[in-house]
This record gives C-alpha cells, structure tokens and sequence, in this order.
C-alpha cells in the first residue's frame, strides 16, 4: 500500500521530469532500440566483420549480446532514477518530504522498487524484440529477476555519491568497469572468473551463461548474487540517508 500511494504522489511527477529532459527520454527507450538493432542491424554487421578478419565472431554472439540486453536496462533505468534523486535533492523536494503525509520510508521503497519492475518489464520485452529468446522463458525471467537489482543499485551510487549532474556523468562513465568486469570473467579460465565476483553485474551475467549452456547449479549462483546485491543496496542505502540528512 505504501508504494501504491507513493506511486500515485510521485509517478506523475516523474513521468513529467523525464518528458522534460531529452537525455532522461532517450536513456527510458535505448533498450529496446538496442534489442531492434541486435535483430536487424547488428548480425549482417558481424557477418561482414567475419569474412574480412576470418574470426568466428557469431558463437559469441548470443553471450554476449544476451548479457548487454540483461544489464542494460536495470544500468539505464538506475541512471534515470539516480538523476532525479539528484535533481530532487538539489530542490529540496527530499527535504520537503519529510513533513509531509508521505513517509520517508514509502519514498524509497517507491524510488528503488520501481526502477527494478520497470527494468524486469523491458529486459523481458527486449529478448523477444532481438530474437534471442530461445532458451525459453523461465531462463529469461531468472536471468532478469538476478539481473534487476542493478537498477536501484545504479540509483543509489549517483545519489549517494554524485553532489550533481557533472558529477553524476562522470561517475556513469566510471561504472563503465562493473560492466566490463564479466565480459573478462567470461574469458578466465577454470574457477579464475570466480574472482570477478566482487563486482555485482557478474552474478546475473554468470546465471545467464550457466542457464544458456545448460549447466547445473545455477540457482546457487542466482542465490548468491541477490543476496550480495542485497547487502550492497543496504550499504548504499545507508550512505545515501547519512547524505541525505547532512
């Protein structure tokens, strides 16, 4: 009931803030054009790439491209979130909350859990779009599900960490690391690629490639991976209500 009522104080105001900012529309749609380009522009593309380098470029393909899918929109639906908690805070609208009707407490559940649902509807809508959802739906959903906590994950680093947009930028770009932290990890040999579990975009990444080869043990894999991201979001969290409150 508390995100229910602060869906309905907040989500207009939302859905204005980002129809205001072309950059905040363009990072909502990016997915799905990402998802359109990786099923009608991206494949002839590495065709073409093949035959001049003579490198099979295609057997990594489903890997790979499944993993951006799985990770871009949580990545993108925290940098929307995490800009308005910067905009918010710089008009004093968290400020202001916390004498009106509305807890604090609603707030963020609202704030956290509405980039993980949107981001969970759209990588499930993004497979499809692209193509790449042979492995069945049940795959999809887990990988998506391990995957959505990387939204309010993002959130809460720009808003715990960035005093404004500059620096929120260039924290984005900073983040480039936990993205590209798997894609090594891919290439590790034996239980080396473990060693890249410190970062949180290679347990979803992980689960994705184990339910896509058919391996076992993936649901201990799933398990681990929300839990680690669990504790990352109570310690950002914490960090964000001690800045919040200065």
């Amino acid at each position: 009931m508390s995100m229910l009522k602060a869906f309905k104080a907040l989500g207009p105001i939302d859905v204005r803030s980002v129809s205001r900012d072309s950059l905040l529309r363009w990072m909502a749609i990016l997915p799905l054009v990402i998802a359109l380009a990786a099923r009608l522009a991206i494949p002839p593309a590495l065709f073409n790439l093949e035959e001049l380098l003579s490198f099979e470029l295609m057997t990594y393909y489903p890997a790979f491209m499944g993993y951006v899918l799985l990770t871009i929109a949580p990545n993108l639906c925290g940098m929307v979130i995490g800009f308005l908690l910067l905009d918010q805070r710089d008009d004093h609208t968290l400020t202001a909350l916390q004498v009106t009707p509305l807890p604090m407490n609603s707030y963020l559940v609202y704030r956290l859990g509405m980039p993980m649902l949107i981001s969970l509807l759209v990588t499930l809508l993004a497979f499809p779009i692209a193509g790449l959802s042979e492995n069945g739906l049940l795959t999809l959903l887990a990988a998506s599900i391990a995957a959505a906590p990387l939204a309010p994950m993002m959130a809460l680093i720009l808003g715990a960490f960035a005093a404004n947009k500059v620096q929120g930028f260039a924290l984005t770009k900073a983040s480039g690391v936990f993205f590209i932290a798997p894609v090594i990890a891919y290439f590790a040999p034996g239980n080396w690629q473990w060693a890249f579990g410190v970062v949180p975009t290679f347990w979803p990444a992980k689960l994705f490639w184990m339910l896509q080869a058919g391996e076992s043990g993936g649901w201990i894999v799933f398990l681990i991976g929300l839990i680690y991201q669990a504790l990352l979001l109570a310690l950002l969290l914490r960090r964000f209500n001690t800045v919040t409150h200065r």
